[in-house]
């Protein structure tokens, strides 16, 4: 039950819950009751199974098959063996206790985050999103079909009408790789300045010698008065130049 926040009434939300079979319910503003749980639960999966997944583990990791399994692994050994505060019960034993809980194919849990928009094809068999153009199948021309693609990747666009495979769509012209709102996440302070990895302030520094090599050294043309620091040093250096 999460809020009503823009990231939970999204419709790549909406379309995920829909093709896993998921029932998404908004808790009602002004009753925070649930408020926190999948704060308390990020916060255990970070402290318990992230924290013994060093990058050494990770390393070992085959693929995201072997995460998923491992994930699991804690999820029912660990934290769905442990007793409720509230109820009191296990939350396996009352997932057993209803019948196994159905566990989605790879590639239907794939094509559920992936994202999907609605396009009329045109008469010259073209549809375009987002600036990009494609070619699909001239069967398909004047009629309204649906393009699923993974938001990171807008140069392959799967084409489905009617509820059914319709091959995929071709760029021709392709302006835009990623959707306008995929944002990667970035850990924080990743977005700190980085050395270019050059002696950048030598070559300034070198540039502004050249540049300035042919102008008149105007401080050099003062005679520094008598007695002070300047001319002090100035005598200085003359007697060294002497001996």
């Amino acid at each position: 039950m999460p809020d009503n926040g823009s990231a939970f009434v999204d419709a790549w939300l909406l379309r995920a819950c829909a093709r896993l079979g998921i029932k998404l319910v908004h808790s009602q503003p002004g009753r925070p009751e649930g408020r926190g749980k999948i704060e308390r639960f990020f916060r255990t999966v970070r402290g318990q199974f992230l924290a013994e997944l060093t990058e050494d583990r990770a390393a070992r990791l085959s693929g995201l098959a072997e995460l998923n399994r491992l994930f699991t692994a804690w999820t029912e050994t660990v934290y769905h063996a442990r007793a409720h505060s509230e109820t009191g019960q296990r939350p396996l034993a009352r997932w057993e206790a209803g019948g196994p809980f159905p566990v989605p194919a790879p590639a239907a849990l794939a094509d559920a985050f992936r994202w999907s928009e609605w396009r009329t094809v045109t008469k010259t068999a073209t549809v375009s999103m987002h600036g990009n153009r494609y070619q699909v199948d001239p069967g398909l021309a004047r009629r309204r079909v649906e393009l699923v693609f993974d938001p990171f990747d807008l140069t392959v666009l799967a084409v489905r009408c009617g509820g059914q495979d319709a091959g995929t769509a071709t760029p021709h012209h392709i302006t835009r790789h990623a959707h306008p709102k995929a944002r990667l996440e970035t850990p924080p302070g990743d977005d700190a300045p980085r050395a270019t990895g050059i002696d950048y302030l030598a070559l300034l520094g070198e540039q502004h010698d050249r540049r300035v090599a042919g102008r008149v050294n105007y401080a050099a043309l003062i005679t520094p008065a008598p007695g002070s620091a300047a001319a002090a040093s100035a005598g200085q250096q003359e007697e060294d130049s002497r001996g």
